[in-house]
């Protein structure tokens, strides 16, 4: 038997006026999806507990088949895995944006999705900056970056929150709090002194884009220790993404994860590219798993109509050539799942159900018509913890 898994991340969304009262995988044209929605099972799942609210990290676990109350991780340590950065047992890694504060104000996650050239400098002079501290930072390109903390030990009781999750609010309610907090909301404070007037954020404001205000660190946490999939599952896997906390999760199960010249996370990503290292892959793996994080940022930049784009570039370009090449083998599944909801009209996630369909060899069609959350909703597979449809998915 080979197996695929596609996570076009952030599909799953609501009724839009734009869209004629439809959802974007309603108005989208995805006839390879609707096709496996007819073919076998569509129903949905919950991928993040509601302790974990609307974490990315927890949604991806679950759809992995580990749940994240008994593997609870930091985006942080998973992104600096992915990245090969070497950090000890009492470091703490943190991710960290650059963003735009204004008037005291989030205004803007990625620095208007700032250039990786522009941002360099910024990285570096901020590095300079702590010269001589337990800080540094990691460029990761564009507005993305990880901050490694030495030798500062556990901080169980530090909270930090997601810019995403305060767009468009008052900083000062949203500060690090608990042990070791003083040290982060100085260093945003540090940031927001140094890059008022940097040579990069003058050019900005004089082409009217957004200036990298300052720096938010958010997402510490544990490096899990998680079961290898081929022991807990008996498959071999690969890995085809270009977000680093999948990758970083992909290297702990002891898949092989792929580097895809093109793939890039952002809406330019090379779908095409991704759907034929997939396919190729299958040759020599027992499963691939495919991650597309496209439609959540169109939804975290509330656009249907990039949503619906990316949807149906991923319909054409991904899911169409693996089934196809799924469809050369005696025995085959596939499991089409996003992790996790992106509302086009919140431009952020949401800790509610995903939905899903899973089709090929011993799957009974329970008669879907389409792939989407209406068709999910009176389907037949509803779970109230998503990380148990793997055992379901491969073995029964």
């Amino acid at each position: 038997m080979k197996y695929a898994i596609i996570i076009p991340d952030g599909a799953v969304d609501e009724p839009l006026d734009e869209l004629d009262e439809r959802t974007p995988l309603e108005a989208a044209e995805l006839p390879t999806l609707d096709h496996l929605a007819r073919l076998g099972r569509v129903g949905t799942a919950v991928t993040m507990p509601v302790e974990s609210a609307a974490d990315e990290t927890a949604a991806l676990l679950s759809v992995l088949g580990y749940d994240p109350r008994e593997y609870p991780a930091g985006a942080g340590a998973l992104e600096a895995l992915a990245r090969r950065l070497r950090f000890g047992p009492q470091d703490q890694v943190f991710r960290c944006n650059l963003v735009t504060i204004t008037d005291g104000c989030m205004r803007d996650i990625t620095a208007g999705h700032i250039g990786t050239p522009e941002a360099q400098p910024l990285i570096a002079d901020l590095n300079a900056a702590f010269e001589g501290e337990q800080l540094r930072l990691h460029a990761c390109g564009s507005y993305r970056n990880l901050l490694v903390w030495r030798d500062v030990g556990l901080l169980p009781k530090l909270r930090t929150t997601p810019p995403l999750e305060i767009l468009d609010q008052p900083i000062r309610k949203h500060m690090p709090r608990g042990r070791g907090a003083a040290a982060l909301c100085s260093l945003i404070q540090l940031s927001l002194n140094l890059l008022a007037e940097h040579d990069v954020n003058i050019v900005r404001r004089d082409l009217g884009e957004n200036p990298a205000s300052a720096l938010w660190p958010h997402g510490h946490g544990p490096l899990p220790v998680l079961p290898d999939f081929h022991r807990r599952y008996g498959l071999r896997g690969a890995l085809v993404a270009a977000l680093d906390v999948l990758r970083g999760i992909g290297r702990l199960i002891a898949w092989d994860v792929l580097n895809v010249p093109g793939a890039t996370g952002l809406l330019d990503t090379d779908y095409s590219a991704k759907g034929r290292a997939a396919a190729s892959a299958l040759s020599d793996h027992d499963l691939v798993c495919v991650h597309v994080q496209a439609p959540a940022e169109a939804g975290q930049q509330g656009s249907a109509a990039n949503k619906v784009r990316s949807l149906e570039a991923i319909d054409r370009e991904v899911v169409a050539p693996v089934l196809r090449r799924l469809e050369e083998e005696a025995s085959w599944r596939i499991l089409v799942m996003p992790s996790r909801p992106v509302p086009v009209s919140r431009t952020l996630h949401r800790a509610a159900p995903t939905i899903f369909t899973m089709a090929g060899t011993g799957v009974e069609s329970n008669r879907g018509a389409t792939f989407d959350e209406t068709t999910a909703a009176v389907g037949e597979l509803h779970l109230d913890r998503a990380s148990d449809l793997m055992e379901y998915f491969l073995h029964r």
